[in-house]
């Protein structure tokens, strides 16, 4: 089904609308149960939360990205995969950490940052690299889902080697048993489905109009279904900065920034090799790289996001989105 990345007629009807709100509503019930249900398994497997965020909320939450793109590049043009992702990428960054710190401003996991932080830089970096040529190759593919799994098993491993012992020397107490966590990951697959439908419900509303006055394929992957596709990191980093849970937040947009270009453009790539523009390579992948290394200096230089900080990042995504406009 491609309708709900672009849709044929592209009239903007009362359907439209209900698709809109009911995708808004899907998503914010989709991120309340991510947040409660991974919090809980957080504990239940003594992993740190930060771990959590950088894996299994990341994760789920790229899945919109990763449906969209696959979706939107094999039906439609490569532009919609790869626009989608450097768009959404941008937004995890000024949108989504801007809005979560102007909810509550948010303290800075130093040794998640250390772990984690050169690992979005290498991915951007090497996406940036694998484009210069034009193509983005089955080989460059592979070469990202090489990295992707040798990224997993840094996490997993550090998780067994270090969360396990923090749990046990915290002497956290787990008042759930075997079936509550069976529950609890029932509920985590849940949250993921609604913020998959959330996301398809939203863009089905949201790009009829656009297509209507004639902008490209490109332009709408890098606005609309970007910002779409990132809502469930936004809604999941908002609600978790709104409950103090800001390694959440934070272990999200890292984790989902990783994700997004090493296994969304991974499979992409070796799936359907992807054409790389030169205005993608004149503007598109600085601006990626100067908002990833922004991140990384802005959370290295404190030890908290403040609120001034969030409405500069916020500042610096409507600039990159005004820029965008023909």
């Amino acid at each position: 089904m491609v309708s709900f990345v672009l849709a044929a007629d592209g009239a903007w009807s009362g359907l439209d609308v209900a698709y809109l709100l009911g995708g808004i509503l899907f998503l914010y019930l989709g991120a309340e149960l991510l947040v409660n249900s991974a919090s809980k398994l957080a504990v239940g497997f003594g992993i740190n939360p930060a771990t959590v965020g950088v894996t299994i909320v990341a994760f789920a939450t790229t899945a919109p990205e990763l449906f969209v793109s696959t979706v939107g590049s094999i039906g439609i043009s490569d532009d919609i995969g790869l626009g989608n992702i450097l768009g959404s990428n941008i937004a995890n960054i000024g949108l989504v950490l801007g809005a979560s710190a102007l909810v509550r401003p948010m303290s800075i996991d130093k040794e998640i940052l250390r772990k984690h932080g050169p690992f979005m830089f290498v991915a951007a970096a090497l996406l940036v690299v694998l484009g210069l040529d034009g193509t983005l190759s089955a080989f460059d593919g592979s070469a990202m889902l090489v990295l992707l799994a040798a990224f997993t098993g840094y996490l997993f491993y550090n998780a067994r080697q270090n969360d396990g012992e923090v749990a046990v020397t915290e002497d956290v107490e787990l008042d759930g048993d075997e079936s509550a966590t069976l529950r609890d990951g029932a509920i985590l697959v849940g949250a993921g489905a609604f913020l998959l439908a959330g996301s398809m419900g939203l863009l089905e509303g949201s790009t009829n109009l656009l297509q209507a006055y004639g902008f490209s394929n490109l332009f709408i992957a890098l606005t609309v279904i970007a910002f779409g596709t990132s809502l469930p990191e936004l809604a999941t980093s908002v609600v978790s900065a709104f409950r103090g849970e800001s390694e959440f937040s934070i272990g999200n947009v890292i984790g989902s920034n990783i994700y997004n270009i090493l296994a969304v453009i991974g499979i992409l790539a070796v799936v359907n090799p992807i054409t790389v523009r030169t205005g993608v390579q004149s503007f598109h992948f600085p601006i990626l790289i100067g908002f990833t290394v922004g991140a990384i200096a802005l959370m290295a230089a404190r030890n908290r996001i403040s609120r001034v900080s969030g409405v500069l990042l916020l500042c610096g995504y409507a600039v990159f989105v005004y820029a965008l406009f023909p």
